[in-house]
């Protein structure tokens, strides 16, 4: 059986669910070794520890991904456990619903501070250590289709999307010299435990969807690990919408 990700080291944030824990999973199955963040400390052992019970290597790093001392002893604990770091995800992320004409500036700002700054600061690290390394690698982003269409009571999370896939194209001028690609992948609708406690979310979605029906966790995950991969090292400032195309024809939920 062969592991493509053997002897290769990655960083993801928001990975106690969800996406970001089906990306370490997989990632881990096919042979990297994972250093898994989530800010909820329970959460992030327990994914580490679901890893590890299946033959994985997984160390947890629980924490808030957007403060710069986490991120820091993210990338530290990748070098000093497993001697290096290839792969960066930040896929830390807060949505907060409202409507523009009331959203307040507190719900801004905490919108920003990680999907932002925790997006552009864990890759402003990640790239020092790969760069140190002297081995390149790989960093991806997690936008979303609201970057691409317009949703309702959703102004600020979109516009925070948007920005990471320009923060994608815009890396590729400094970090391409150094062998490190950047891409984004821009999940649609995505069935997860969070969104399945919505009422008649994936009916809705499923009625909507040309595809049929809504993403699965293993549908983004295979999108995020094919970019991560050697086989992607020629792609770069891209991002990869996910969505059973939705965006192509984008009716409103």
């Amino acid at each position: 059986m062969t592991h493509p990700f053997r002897d290769k080291t990655a960083v993801i944030t928001g990975a106690g669910q969800g996406i970001g824990l089906e990306i370490a999973s997989r990632l881990a199955a096919e042979g990297a070794s994972v250093v898994l963040n989530d800010v909820d400390k329970n959460l992030a052992h327990e994914a580490a520890e679901r890893i590890t019970a299946k033959g994985g290597r997984c160390t947890p790093v629980p924490g808030d991904a957007s403060e710069e001392a986490v991120i820091e002893h993210l990338v530290h604990t990748a070098v000093e456990t497993y001697g290096r770091l290839d792969i960066a995800i930040p896929n830390a992320g807060i949505t907060l619903f409202g409507p523009f004409l009331d959203y307040p500036l507190s719900s801004f700002n905490a919108l920003l501070k990680v999907n932002l700054a925790g997006t552009f600061f864990l890759a402003q690290a990640a790239a020092r250590q790969m760069i140190t390394g002297g081995r390149g690698g790989s960093l991806l982003f997690m936008s979303s289709v609201t970057g691409h269409q317009a949703h309702r009571d959703l102004a600020a999370y979109g516009m925070s999307k948007a920005a990471i896939e320009m923060l994608a194209r815009s890396l590729v001028i400094e970090l391409s010299p150094h062998g490190i690609n950047v891409n984004a992948v821009a999940p649609g609708a995505t069935l997860t435990s969070r969104t399945l406690d919505t009422p008649g979310y994936a009916r809705r979605w499923s009625e909507i969807t040309p595809m049929g029906r809504a993403a699965t966790t293993v549908d983004i995950a295979e999108a995020v690990l094919f970019l991560v991969s050697d086989a992607a090292r020629h792609i770069t400032g891209q991002c990869l919408v996910v969505d059973g195309g939705w965006t192509a024809v984008s009716p409103e939920p």
